[in-house]
């Protein structure tokens, strides 16, 4: 098959085998108690009980940005085979991976000046940005233009919803999101807050529940105030190893618009090691954020 150019995403685009036609993945490096770990993209073979397990037996997962010099090594031998490129990145308002591949896209484009490169700024990471790349090898293989994909793509940013709810704050106190006081009030009162990647891309709490199952109707219900009723919606639900709240979830999502396709999924380890066991996160299109 043919493609009009080629997409690039990391792991965190959190897509399952099914969805990964057409997309070149970028692994993701992390440290689990200081030893290197190599995440290739692959949630199929995620083992994703066992990475959780850990964060909550008290290993610690840190992260870095992908560098700009792994995205020219990465991007040069396309360029050189005169292929065109769209990666989608992870929120520039969560991790400087974006800006490293917005300097490399500019270092090449004066190498190979014949060449289009386009950086989308997805404002979110898991799904929301796993369901953009889709998106984008969908029109490559329609063979929109380079140009015009990146526009339809950057066009879509806006309307990616993502909205998620985790099962300790902590896991957010340490990357900054809530404030330590907030996080054990939030624990000890059973709080759970729903998050959102915002129209900046920074991730920040919209609605606060008592108790996961009042926080999981609260996903159904943004979900049925901002699902827009379109032809190409891709529903996806990631979970930190609680796969019966993710199956619950989905099915609380059929009862709001019956038939629309649900793909359910780990969540990835790379942002996964900052919202932690029990994330439960929802993506779609919206008619806003």
């Amino acid at each position: 098959m043919s493609y009009s150019f080629v997409v690039f995403a990391d792991g965190c685009a959190n897509l399952p085998k099914e969805m990964l036609d057409g997309i070149q993945l970028i692994p993701n490096e992390y440290l689990l108690d200081d030893v290197p770990q190599t995440y290739s993209g692959d949630i199929d073979h995620f083992d994703g009980h066992a990475f959780y397990e850990d964060l909550r037996n008290g290993k610690v997962a840190k992260t870095s940005l992908l560098n700009t010099h792994l995205f020219e090594t990465t991007f040069r031998p396309v360029l050189e085979q005169g292929q065109d490129i769209i990666y989608i990145s992870m929120s520039s308002g969560i991790s400087g991976t974006y800006n490293a591949a917005r300097i490399a896209a500019e270092e090449l484009t004066e190498e190979f000046p014949d060449r289009f490169i386009h950086i989308v700024d997805s404002h979110g990471c898991g799904f929301g940005n796993g369901i953009l790349a889709f998106r984008g090898a969908k029109l490559a293989r329609e063979g929109v233009d380079v140009r015009e994909a990146a526009r339809l793509l950057d066009e879509d940013v806006p309307h990616m919803c993502q909205y998620f709810t985790v099962g300790d704050l902590n896991f957010l106190r340490r990357t900054g999101r809530v404030s330590g006081v907030a996080s054990t009030i939030g624990n000890v009162l059973n709080i759970k807050p729903i998050l959102y990647g915002d129209h900046t891309g920074h991730i920040v709490s919209c609605v606060k529940a008592r108790g996961r199952s009042q926080a999981i109707r609260t996903l159904v219900k943004k979900y049925e105030e901002k699902v827009m009723d379109i032809p190409d919606q891709y529903v996806c639900i990631s979970h930190g190893d609680c796969l019966q709240d993710a199956e619950a979830l989905r099915d609380m999502v059929l009862e709001v618009t019956p038939g629309v396709p649900v793909t359910i999924a780990q969540h990835e380890p790379f942002s996964g090691a900052h919202v932690g066991p029990d994330m439960l996160g929802l993506f779609f299109y919206g008619k806003e954020r």
